[in-house]
């Protein structure tokens, strides 16, 4: 997949192109029905499928403080897209320049004179330009103008409901990770570089590996999960913690994890992949170290059960 990182980037005479338009924060169920039906149609008249994204929310700019956190990082979307057999990325910088042009001005400018764009089909809702006065009916009259096909997805839903960025946080939010999944179309996952900590859970026979807190992967709330570390081609059964480890000396928020039956390991500087299967319980404070290991025996009690594997496998 090719990866432009502005529109400068994109070479004079870039080929008859399928493009779609979004922030695809989560990259859910609903952007692949629509990533699946743009590569679709671009394969059958031999475009090329590309999809424009953004640096960083909109509300950054637009409404700085307000921005939600993004449910995937920027390497988690570029490898996403790259599984969905997408031709192209163009991340656009979300700049004071940008978030002014005007609807026409956008399109003109990014979607025809660049992209040579034959088809644009985008999700239900999608708004676009200036304080977001474009729309799709606007869109359509555009393509009517500019000479390119437009199309406008129904709005994609399971069990009647709509599947939506806003959704899978909330369910993350709830510590709801199975639910996540099941909107997701896959495990949610926080990427990272294990960075060295306060080394507290070795002394009391846990030893954990501290996430960096520039990581990719929206965490979830608060609390224990049951999961699995992938990191140099191996997937071990693992204890996820997020949270501020008040019991000894709290720390800004992070992603902890140990991998089960495993002291051998050293992942310092390496970066690990955190898969969500379930929750465990709320974050906690104990009253000291006894009371703390007794329940980092129950949680892995019950972390096995949820992995579905015995001891010492």
């Amino acid at each position: 997949m090719l990866h432009f990182n502005s529109m400068s980037e994109v070479p004079s005479g870039f080929s008859g192109s399928a493009v779609t338009i979004g922030k695809f924060d989560a990259l859910h169920l609903g952007h692949q029905h629509l990533l699946r039906q743009l590569t679709e149609v671009a394969s059958q008249r031999q475009l090329k499928s590309v999809v424009v994204t953004f640096d960083r929310h909109p509300f950054n700019v637009l409404q700085p403080g307000k921005a939600p956190q993004s449910i995937i990082g920027p390497q988690q979307k570029v490898a996403h897209l790259s599984e969905l057999q997408i031709d192209a990325l163009v991340t656009l910088q979300f700049d004071d320049e940008l978030a002014k042009l005007t609807p026409e001005d956008f399109v003109k400018s990014v979607l025809v004179e660049k992209l040579n764009a034959k088809l644009v089909m985008v999700g239900h809702g999608f708004r676009f330009g200036a304080n977001g006065e474009g729309n799709c009916e606007l869109l359509a009259e555009l393509a009517l103008k500019y000479g390119f096909e437009f199309k406008a997805l129904d709005a994609f839903k399971i069990d009647g409901e709509v599947v939506s960025t806003t959704r899978v946080r909330s369910l993350l939010d709830n510590g709801d990770v199975v639910g996540a999944a099941k909107l997701l179309g896959r495990p949610h996952v926080t990427t990272g570089n294990v960075e060295h900590g306060l080394k507290i859970g070795r002394t009391i026979g846990f030893p954990t590996a501290n996430i960096a807190r520039d990581c990719e992967g929206y965490l979830p709330v608060d609390g224990v999960y049951a999961g699995w570390m992938h990191v140099d081609g191996q997937k071990m059964p693992t204890a996820i913690s997020i949270g501020i480890n008040e019991t000894f000396q709290a720390v800004p928020r992070l992603a902890e994890a140990f991998v089960l039956d495993r002291k051998d390991l050293d992942l310092y500087d390496k970066v690990v992949d955190l898969e969500y299967v379930g929750f465990v319980r709320p974050a906690a404070k104990f009253n000291g170290v006894e009371d703390l290991v007794v329940s980092i025996n129950n949680d892995i009690a019950k972390i096995r059960v949820l992995l579905g594997i015995g001891a010492g496998n």
